[in-house]
């Protein structure tokens, strides 16, 4: 097969952990370029630098190897996530971190948002699994502010925190795509200022 330009030299040895970290990378590369069913093992190995064999000594197939991404990148989501939560106590600035969160994510280098929020993969079990654990991770630590600030009961808290994280992920998906008509830093306080005008309208908790 012929090596592809970005493809790496061969021939040197690395610990399992640096080589793992250059599969995924390649990898990454590869499934956001082409997707899940047009990536192809040998194109990844050969991006990598390494031999068919050495891929599968690490990742037994293809399906392993994109779902040790997509845990990867979901789990980055919800620290991110829950970062931007614990970093005030100021409900508005905690609106702003939370959108803010997920912009930083859909911008984040190597498109590595497609893995979770467009994958062709979505109605595998195990990939539906993941990305719908992450939302909902996402929602539940929101959900859980909002319960403690509003006294919402959990039924209505996790619909608030499920239709917040909605709203972060689409408008960030959507600014994306609009390729920076709207900067990023204005698009993140546009999007926060209408979620803090819609949550900040229910009562206080007196507690």
């Amino acid at each position: 097969m012929t090596a592809t330009p970005d493809a790496r030299p061969r021939g040197t040895r690395l610990p399992r952990l640096a080589r793992r970290r250059q599969l995924l990378g390649a990898a990454q590369e590869v499934f956001v370029a082409q997707g899940y069913h047009a990536a192809a093992m040998d194109e990844i190995a050969e991006r990598a630098g390494v031999s068919k064999p050495v891929l599968y000594q690490h990742f037994p197939g293809k399906l392993e190897l994109y779902l040790a991404l997509l845990d990867e990148h979901a789990e980055a989501l919800v620290r991110t996530v829950r970062e931007a939560l614990a970093s005030t106590n100021d409900n508005k600035l905690r609106v702003q971190a939370a959108m803010a969160a997920f912009y930083d994510f859909v911008a984040g280098d190597g498109e590595a948002y497609r893995l979770v929020f467009e994958s062709d993969l979505r109605n595998v079990a195990p990939v539906r699994a993941r990305v719908e654990r992450a939302n909902l991770q996402c929602a539940e630590m929101v959900a859980q502010v909002i319960a403690e600030d509003t006294g919402a009961d959990s039924d209505e808290a996790h619909l608030l925190g499920m239709g917040l994280v909605g709203m972060a992920e689409v408008s960030a998906r959507y600014w994306l795509g609009q390729h920076g008509k709207i900067p990023k830093d204005t698009a993140e306080k546009m999007i926060a200022r209408l979620a803090w005008r819609g949550i900040s309208g229910f009562p206080r908790s007196s507690s």
